[in-house]
Formats: C-alpha cells, sequence, structure tokens
C-alpha cells in the first residue's frame, strides 16, 4: 500500500495548518487546526489524484482511484512567520536537493494541465460573474486570478529576473490586455523560464527578501498555490449554480 509522506507548517498551538505532500508535487490540505488539516488530508490527496489521471501521463492515467493508501508526518515545522499559509521562509528537507531536468518537465506538464483546467473553468463566465464579490471578505474570481498571477510571477521572480514582464507587485497594475488573455500571456513567459532555467539555478539556493529559495521550492510553491486557487474556483462556481 502507497504512503504519501506528509510536511505540516502550523501556527501557535496547532491552529490554522497548511499540509503539503511532497510525493504529489502540487497537493496541499488546510485546516483551523492540524487535526482538521490532517482529517482533510485523504480527501485532497483523492482529489489530486483525480487531476493527474486526468491529465497525467500514460502511467498516471491508469491510476486505481479506489486503491487505498496510508499517510506518515515526515516533518511538523511550528515555527515561522506566516504559519499555515505556505510561508514561504519554509525549506523542507526534500527542497535542498536539485531539480534534474526530469523533475522540470513533471512540474511544468503539471503547470500546464492546471492551467487548462483554469482556462476550461472561468473561459465561459460573464464580466458579472468575474467581478461580483459573493460575501464578506470573499473575493471576486477575477481578484483571486490577480493574486495567482503576482504571486507565481513573485515564487520565480526569487531565482531571477524574468524577461518580458514587469516587475513583482506591478503583473496587474501593468497588464497589456485583457485579464485572461493577460493570464494566458503570463503563464506562458512563466513557463519559458522555467525551461531557461541554468544548471546553476536548478541546483543551487537563492537568498531573497531574507527568503531562501531553491528551484525545487520554487517550483513546489507555484504548483501547490496554483492548485489551491483552482480548487477555490471551483467551489466557488459550484456555489454560484
Amino acid at each position: 500500500m502507497k504512503t504519501y509522506g506528509l510536511y505540516l507548517e502550523s501556527g501557535p498551538r496547532k491552529k490554522k495548518t497548511m499540509v503539503h505532500v511532497l510525493d504529489l508535487l502540487g497537493c496541499i490540505a488546510t485546516g483551523p487546526t492540524s487535526d482538521a488539516a490532517l482529517a482533510n488530508t485523504h480527501n485532497a490527496i483523492r482529489a489530486y489524484l483525480r487531476f493527474l489521471k486526468q491529465h497525467g501521463d500514460d502511467e498516471q492515467r491508469r491510476l486505481d482511484l479506489r486503491a487505498r493508501f496510508d499517510t506518515e508526518i515526515i516533518e511538523h515545522v511550528m515555527q515561522g512567520k506566516w504559519l499555515g499559509n505556505g510561508d514561504p521562509t519554509l525549506v523542507f528537507k526534500p527542497d535542498q536537493k536539485p531539480l534534474t531536468p526530469e523533475d522540470r518537465l513533471t512540474y511544468i506538464d503539471r503547470l500546464e494541465a492546471m492551467h487548462a483546467e483554469g482556462l476550461d473553468l472561468i473561459g465561459n463566465l460573464s464580466d458579472k460573474e468575474l467581478t461580483v464579490e459573493p460575501g464578506y471578505k470573499m473575493r471576486s474570481i477575477n481578484a483571486i486570478i490577480e493574486h495567482m498571477l503576482e504571486s507565481s510571477h513573485y515564487y520565480l521572480s526569487t531565482l531571477g529576473k524574468i524577461e518580458g514582464l514587469p516587475s513583482a507587485g506591478h503583473i496587474v497594475e501593468r497588464r497589456e490586455d485583457e485579464l485572461l488573455l493577460w493570464m494566458t500571456r503570463v503563464h506562458r513567459i512563466l513557463i519559458e523560464r522555467i525551461q531557461a532555467l541554468s544548471p546553476e539555478e536548478l541546483s543551487h539556493s537563492v537568498v531573497h527578501w531574507k527568503e531562501t529559495w531553491t528551484a525545487r521550492k520554487t517550483l513546489r510553491r507555484m504548483l501547490e498555490h496554483e492548485w489551491e486557487h483552482l480548487v477555490e474556483l471551483k467551489e466557488r462556481i459550484r456555489q454560484s449554480k
């Protein structure tokens, strides 16, 4: 039976928690407490396996979604400045491994699949559906997309300048196209930058704003963040129907 290693980050006294399933690159679970996040992990893994079966390679398309699996906590971090939210200061032990060209292809394939699924979700929505704010402290779909673009650019810019895009913090503010077209353009430039990462960039760590980043950590967080908000978009659209 497959066992998935879990890497947890939680606030004081195991409050708000994010579970990183590093064996399934991009898969996370969250909860208001560590117990709640762990309870949500099983369904989160199932959902991610369904995503891989739909969008993955031949081996992943043969996944048995009914197969049983187990989980094991490998690391639980409870010291940091933004715990439970994908704390950018965290470097898990696997993040320190150099990124191989084969690994890079896996990250790219999953980013491409998430981008395609996101476009399928929102491509036919009206301007009203994209901009409506459904409730207190609930942002619009447009705002979610803007946040995704800004964050993806930030993560990748930790490894160096990204030609063809404004500096971090101005991706949306200085967009040159309608938002969904801009989303696709930014995605394409980010993918090209990942494809162009040098051997040195794939294997070395850098310090950016007092945070340590490696290529593996950078692409892990990009995937996790894309998946987190893809799930949010699915739920938002489901609730609106």
